[in-house]
């Protein structure tokens, strides 16, 4: 494979992500641009099945701009995925052919198997070379996927329909949440865990690694971050007990209280404390304590998926 230039976009229940990079077969992946907005994509998607035409303009006025900007870049090649909200609305057509008409894109809507697949591209990309077992977890707005992958072996996948918009719509209705509210979650998080209990038993020596954003923005507020530092995130190792405390600081705060807090993203301040429940309680449920932090995202993996399949 000779040396290209593509651009990936993730188009997520949440967030909206932009890479452009080079790939060489002999290198790592080079950075060009970057970019990540937090559009509210599935906003009430989990309650109605379809996504609101607000949601939709504020994507597609980001799409557009970033059309300008791929264009500027003179790309071999541009890919764009959407995952939980597209999935599982009911008017995504009406979605994807304004972003054909209006961006000039092409999207693939990703299943919660196939995201996870493509997310063990971009993880495996920058996992440290003596971790090869791996049980990973990528928390999303509306999903969450687990993978297990072994050296020599076929993936084992399982994604469940709980993610932080979703988390935060159906259960966490009060600012902060009551104690009810925190105990519904936990359970119905519980339950859908506990089908990966089985796989994480068949690798008992795998490491636990986390990627996307809830995982990101704990680690950058653990190390109290005033800005974010992929180099001081990549590879952290965010425990338990870490977890725990930040998740109490979240759960007894405000949505207002949060703005802030040294770490956390601007505008992911109203879904933080669905997405610390999700981590901690998979992680109790587990048997982990140790969470190995990853800043690939889809957008790597997008594009490696991209450059494999040229």
């Amino acid at each position: 494979m000779k040396e290209l230039r593509l651009a990936g976009i993730d188009i997520g229940t949440l967030t909206c992500r932009l890479l452009i990079a080079d790939l060489s077969p002999s290198g790592p992946l080079k950075e060009l641009h970057s970019e990540r907005r937090i559009l509210r994509l599935g906003e009430g998607v989990d309650r109605s099945k379809r996504l609101k035409p607000e949601a939709m303009d504020r994507v597609m006025h980001c799409l557009k701009e970033w059309r300008t900007v791929i264009d500027g870049y003179h790309v071999h090649a541009c890919t764009a995925v959407a995952t939980s909200a597209v999935r599982d609305a009911e008017n995504r057509q009406e979605f994807l052919d304004r972003v054909k008409v209006e961006a000039g894109m092409e999207v693939e809507t990703l299943t919660g198997e196939e995201e996870a697949r493509r997310m063990m591209l971009g993880i495996r990309s920058g996992l440290p070379p003596h971790v090869n077992d791996v049980l990973a977890l990528d928390i999303g707005g509306g999903s969450t996927e687990f993978v297990v992958a072994q050296r020599g072996q076929p993936l084992l996948v399982h994604s469940i329909d709980i993610g932080v918009v979703r988390l935060s719509e159906r259960v966490l209705h009060h600012d902060p949440p009551t104690k009810e509210e925190i105990q519904r979650a936990r359970e119905w998080i519980r339950r859908e865990t506990a089908a990966v209990s089985a796989l994480r038993t068949r690798i008992a020596g795998a490491a636990f690694v986390g990627t996307a954003g809830t995982i990101t923005s704990l680690a950058a507020m653990a190390q109290r971050l005033p800005a974010y530092e992929p180099s001081r995130i990549h590879n952290y190792r965010l425990t338990l007990d870490t977890i725990a405390d930040l998740e109490q600081q979240l759960l007894t705060r405000t949505k207002a209280e949060r703005v802030g807090m040294p770490g956390l993203e601007n505008s992911r301040e109203d879904v933080m404390a669905a997405g610390a429940m999700i981590v901690r309680t998979v992680m109790e449920t587990l048997g982990e304590r140790v969470c190995l932090v990853s800043d690939l995202g889809l957008r790597e993996r997008v594009l490696i998926h991209l450059a494999m399949s040229r």
